[in-house]
């Protein structure tokens, strides 16, 4: 077991333990007696806090480090970085605590708060005792006790505190300047409470333990993409709220969380930890240190799905054409048909001419519907190439007797090429008759015996749902969106099977996780799993039926930390407010969608930026935040109201709601109160210089290959030619 697995067992033991203590005795004397001797137990393991974990700031200051929160805000546990010499005045803590020291020596004197309070700002203190706090000791308080702390000896020191309540939840707690007590004031929680690090050497290791973990990277999407760890997950602090229950849904999961050094990782922590994950750290020194520790950044984004495609061509030989030789094939008459592996939306806006939409997990499944010759020459497309080849050999691993071959380069090497493509088309391929979907039944069984697909049943399924705690189950349905909307098993997530497979990231973040896959017939579900078991996921399995309650609908977005009481405002009292001058909109959604359309005179901002951004706004009126359903915004309102004096609210339902009132939108780029560096822009998203970028993005996809072999930790593998894997 990793050391942050094992501190984190044995924290959540010893919380349970005092949870039961507090239940039973209450906040008193005895229960405080009882609490010390298992929080001594708990500091006595040296092993579990390792001081490059619980560092000194670099100037030597001490820092305190949250190891545990209730999502109530009680039972906080925090471990106290100390150097020689650092001191408290008296003080109190307004709820119960307990301190035990792992090394080093934190010297308390305590007192009896002994006046008549009756003249406010003023007391006297009278002391009671002292005791040195070590390894194996510990002393308590209740609410109204006063000690003082103090440092010493010659080297630095760690101590356990435990609370009844956190730290930023003790405003009436206070302090006196002397010992002897006088003035008092409010003695606020530390300004930057902190989380253990763990070192890249650290991570390293933990890639190859073979234990779940969940990289998440806090920087904004476009900041990401410059240069990020191979197995990180974008997750940015803008975005928190809206994605990390469907990322990471396990809250006791393993979770390294990185950023620039510059706070954002901090800022997520004390988040994450309200919300119950137990089980977290951060980068030391952030993405820089772990480049400067000698391993591989990646810049772009879905690396491992992409870095996969590119190792499947190489490792399987998967056949390929150029745009001019299709093109060839296509004026000379050739029987053939081009299949796009895109979802619709990307196929709708271009597409190689004559071409049917068939996104991924779908070509086995509807292939014979659409190819009933097997002399007919196939080509698999997407934009650029990880689709193309996927798609293209999960048809040459299925077994179809046609040719197959993926359009190298895709829709840009078609662009590249100089050949126009067709934009709004919607033609797709059909789902599959009863007979053919027969044959893609067959064909998908037999590719999931050569791969070592497991099936499993309904009983199975629940088994794994109760293991919830101890291991992440997460349940896919790889069918296409609407298919899913229809009616789909409770509690299964839409991830169409292409996409999947095309962006693993965004899907699940946790690695060493179980996958479940579930669609109508175990066609799409099967090709999906045999991918994912090519790129390294060891535990993916098949559902056989997908028994049990259903549900309709799009997939519902579990948004964490949202409550009520923001103030909003209706489209119509918006426009009213804009038609007087007294509003300034700001518009927190991607600089992608703010560019294709948002409110007439908004501003673009991004939340977890807001600060920088102020600055820039016109600074009169009500500032208004909207976002594309109005949650975002809601989100960032009190954030946005605790830095200015302006009156700050919500556009209820967000840009969606004032598009549904008949309100005109805009378009373009103006009104920037903040670089657009929350997205990454694909090379047909740019405004100039599109071929220079599709030439440079489609040389940065051939050499991931090269990369990922000098990285080290990717396990992928293909299939042989006559079963089993190879690596």
């Amino acid at each position: 077991m990793s050391l942050m697995e094992e501190r984190r067992a044995a924290i959540d033991e010893a919380l349970e333990r005092v949870r039961r203590i507090a239940a039973e005795h209450g906040v008193t004397d005895a229960a405080l007696d009882a609490i010390k001797p298992v929080l001594i137990e708990l500091a006595a393991r040296r092993e579990l806090f390792p001081p490059q974990h619980f560092p000194l700031s670099p100037e030597g200051h001490p820092r305190v480090y949250r190891l545990a929160e209730d999502p109530d805000q009680r039972f906080a546990l925090y471990a106290s970085a100390g150097t020689p010499g650092k001191a408290q005045p008296p003080h109190n803590h307004t709820t119960w605590a307990v301190i035990a020291g792992v090394f080093g020596d934190e010297h308390n004197v305590f007192y009896d708060r002994v006046d008549n309070r009756l003249e406010p700002g003023q007391g006297r203190l009278r002391k009671t005792g002292e005791l040195t706090v070590r390894r194996g000791n510990a002393c308590a308080f209740l609410p109204d006790d006063f000690h003082t702390i103090e440092v010493t000896g010659d080297a630095p020191s760690l101590h356990l505190h435990l609370y009844g309540m956190s730290l930023e939840n003790l405003p009436e707690r206070i302090f006196f300047a002397t010992a002897s007590g006088g003035a008092y004031r409010v003695f606020g929680a530390p300004p930057s409470i902190r989380a253990p690090l763990v070192t890249p050497a650290e991570l390293k290791a933990m890639l190859r333990d073979g234990e779940e973990l969940a990289i998440l990277d806090l920087r904004e999407e476009g900041v990401f993409a410059e240069g990020h760890l191979l197995f990180a997950a974008s997750l940015p602090l803008s975005r928190l709220e809206l994605r990390i229950d469907q990322l990471v849904p396990r809250r006791a999961t393993r979770l390294v969380l990185c950023d620039a050094d510059d706070g954002l990782a901090l800022r997520a922590a004390r988040k994450l930890m309200h919300w119950g994950y137990r089980n977290l750290a951060v980068l030391a020194g952030g993405v820089k240190a772990w480049q400067d520790a000698g391993y591989e950044l990646f810049s772009g984004v879905h690396v491992p799905s992409k870095a996969f495609g590119e190792f499947v061509e190489h490792a399987a030989a998967t056949p390929r054409l150029s745009a001019e030789e299709v093109k060839a094939q296509m004026d000379k008459g050739t029987d053939m048909v081009v299949l796009d592996s895109r979802p619709m939306d990307e196929f709708h806006k271009m597409s190689i001419p004559g071409a049917l939409d068939c996104p991924g997990a779908e070509l086995v499944y509807r292939f014979h519907e659409v190819v009933p010759s097997p002399e007919t020459l196939v080509i698999v497309n997407c934009a650029g190439r990880t689709r193309s080849i996927i798609g293209a050999q999960s048809l040459i691993n299925a077994g179809v007797p046609n040719r197959v071959a993926a359009l190298k380069n895709g829709t840009m090497g078609w662009h590249l090429a100089g050949f126009a493509l067709d934009h709004g088309k919607t033609r797709h391929a059909p789902a599959p008759s009863e007979a053919n979907a027969a044959m893609a039944r067959a064909a998908a069984a037999r590719l999931a015996g050569r791969a070592g697909i497991r099936s499993i049943g309904a009983d199975t399924l629940q088994r794994f749902r109760r293991d919830g705690e101890s291991r992440t189950l997460y349940l896919f349905d790889v069918r296409t969106p609407e298919e899913y909307a229809a009616g789909h098993l409770a509690g299964a997530r839409s991830a169409p099977g292409g996409q999947l497979v095309q962006a693993t990231d965004a899907y699940r973040a946790t690695l060493n996780a179980r996958v479940v896959l579930v669609d109508s017939d175990a066609v799409r579900a099967r090709m999906t799993a045999s991918w994912l078991v090519q790129m390294g996921q060891d535990e993916v399995y098949v559902l056989d039926r997908a028994e049990g309650p259903t549900e309709t609908g799009p997939e519902p977005v579990r948004i964490l930390g949202i409550g009520a009481g923001v103030a909003s405002l209706t489209a119509p009292e918006l426009a009213q407010l804009q038609g007087h001058g007294e509003a300034v909109v700001i518009d927190l959604d991607t600089s992608l969608a703010y560019r294709e359309q948002h409110i007439p005179g908004a501003w673009f901002a991004i939340r977890s930026r807001l600060a920088l951004a102020l600055p820039l706004l016109p600074q009169h009126g009500t500032l208004v935040l909207t976002s594309r359903d109005g949650a975002l915004a809601s989100l960032a309102a009190p954030e946005l109201q605790a830095l200015t004096p302006l009156p700050v609210k919500v556009l209820a339902g967000g840009t969606a709601a004032w598009r549904a009132a008949g309100f005109a939108l805009a378009a373009g780029d103006e009104h920037l109160a903040d670089a657009p560096v929350d997205a990454w822009y694909r090379p047909y998203d740019k405004g100039a210089g599109v071929e220079a970028a599709m030439n440079a993005y489609l040389s940065w996809e051939v050499a991931l290959v090269e990369q990922i072999e000098r990285d080290g930790d990717a396990r992928f593998r293909v299939l042989d030619d006559i079963g089993g894997a190879r690596s």
